[in-house]
């Protein structure tokens, strides 16, 4: 294949590609019409950067991995 063929062909599945794209988006709109989308949620909520406070901590387990300082049985 000449490179022209090969541009022709990607051009052609990223058409195909959006057009099921496209379909997609349709049919979960008409499926779940009183689902928000992500335009009528609400407004987002901004997580710091910060490390948080290791007194948040102090009693705690690791889920799953047992009580800190201890062997697991």
């Amino acid at each position: 294949m000449s490179l022209n063929d090969d541009l022709t062909a990607v051009r052609r599945n990223l058409n195909e590609l959006v057009r099921s794209v496209e379909r997609l988006e349709q049919d979960v709109a008409r499926q779940a019409p009183d689902t928000p989308g992500p335009a009528n949620r609400g407004p987002m909520v901004g997580v710091p950067d910060t490390p948080y406070d290791s007194s948040l901590w102090t009693d705690s387990d690791d889920e799953g991995l047992g009580v800190r300082d201890r062997r697991a049985p």
